[in-house]
């Protein structure tokens, strides 16, 4: 049996947001529920940053003398450029680390580079490693070489599949994930379309059809997005048509070639375009703009990462709605658990935080944390 356990900090914040938000409160409510959950986070994170750090003291372990090895799979990616970038601030500045003991390299996208990497943290000494994998299907591998050099690793955003981390259980090997189920990230998409007065038929005729542009087919991700978007519509009453379906690769440019083709093709027969993430749904706008549609009126546009550029849009109602895919509390807990195995800690083998959906009634809030 996998074994579960919802990340602290910001995540709980974020899950009090989501859960007034879900359960279908007005503007003010949602309002104050992220203004209260934003000032419980950083209550939450320094609570958390104090523990590790007493916990530190009390193995004998400083933090300053702790060594990290981490890797991000590409550092061209928007949402992990956020996430790298909060990671090493909060590594740093809550939790005691030297800045010339963390080791960030890019995975420029490529297996092989990252599996030099990673070879590379161990002939240096690191005490813990955080890696976010190019290929998710890697983590057999990088877990056994970590595992014979006895360093803990924490994966994060691109999850092992469910029979590797059994096996982290079943022979007590300290590895762990921490990241956010996307499924839940597809169904929070769905929804937000549903929740139009229209449901998403924009053209009303009946049935909302759809372009949907991918990040990586491969990507486990990428699958459960693509499906419990359009899952979470049907769910919602809807009659729903697949118009086009296409790889993105997550790239922004990949994502307007994709929609301008589609808008193209079917012109205005497309009344919703589903997108795995922000940066692809970007280039859908620009494609959008280009044919001369209005989002929100004419046509719909989802997206997940909640990317600052995109909140703002939503804010103008320019952009119909995202996904907020909470870097604060999935780096701040990536960076505790790295700790924790330090110290000789116990840790949950998975660590999930929650999603928050961001439309025109929450986009303010959320914008001021992702800013």
């Amino acid at each position: 049996m996998r074994l579960f356990k919802k990340a602290t900090a910001v995540a709980l914040a974020s899950c009090m947001a989501f859960s007034l938000t879900a359960c279908g409160g007005g503007a003010e409510e949602t309002t104050a529920a992220a203004t209260e959950a934003a000032t419980e986070a950083t209550e939450a994170a320094s609570e958390a940053s104090e523990a590790v750090t007493e916990a530190a003291e009390a193995t004998g372990k400083d933090p300053s003398e702790i060594k990290v090895g981490i890797s991000i799979y590409q550092y061209a990616d928007n949402f992990m450029t956020l996430y790298r970038n909060e990671l090493q601030d909060y590594l740093v500045n809550e939790l005691g680390l030297s800045e010339s003991n963390i080791m960030m390299q890019d995975g420029k996208n490529d297996q092989a580079e990252q599996m030099n990497q990673i070879r590379n943290f161990i002939t240096a000494g690191v005490d813990v490693m955080i890696l976010n994998l190019v290929q998710a299907s890697s983590a057999p591998d990088v877990t056994n070489l970590c595992h014979e050099a006895g360093i803990p690793v924490v994966y994060i955003n691109r999850e092992p599949d469910a029979e590797e981390e059994q096996r982290w259980v079943d022979e007590g090997i300290k590895a762990t994930y921490v990241g956010a189920d996307a499924r839940q990230s597809g169904t929070y998409q769905g929804e937000i379309i549903a929740a139009q007065e229209n449901m998403g038929d924009a053209n009303g005729d009946g049935v909302v059809k759809y372009v949907m542009i991918q990040g990586d087919p491969e990507n486990v991700d990428a699958q459960y997005r693509t499906e419990n978007s359009v899952k979470a519509l049907q769910d919602a009453g809807a009659q729903v048509e697949q118009l086009v379906i296409q790889r993105g690769d997550w790239d922004q440019t990949k994502g307007q070639e994709i929609a301008a083709n589609a808008l193209t093709q079917f012109g205005a027969d497309v009344d919703v375009i589903f997108s795995n993430n922000d940066a692809m749904a970007l280039g859908a706008i620009q494609a959008i703009d280009a044919a001369g549609r209005t989002v929100n009126e004419d046509i719909y546009v989802v997206g997940v990462d909640a990317l600052a550029e995109v909140v703002e849009l939503i804010q103008n109602n320019k952009f119909t709605g995202t996904v907020f895919n909470d870097f604060i509390g999935q780096s701040h807990s990536a960076a505790d658990l790295a700790l924790s195995f330090v110290n000789g800690e116990e840790v949950n083998y998975v660590n999930m935080v929650d999603y928050v959906k961001v439309t025109t009634e929450n986009a303010a809030e959320i914008l001021e944390m992702v800013k």
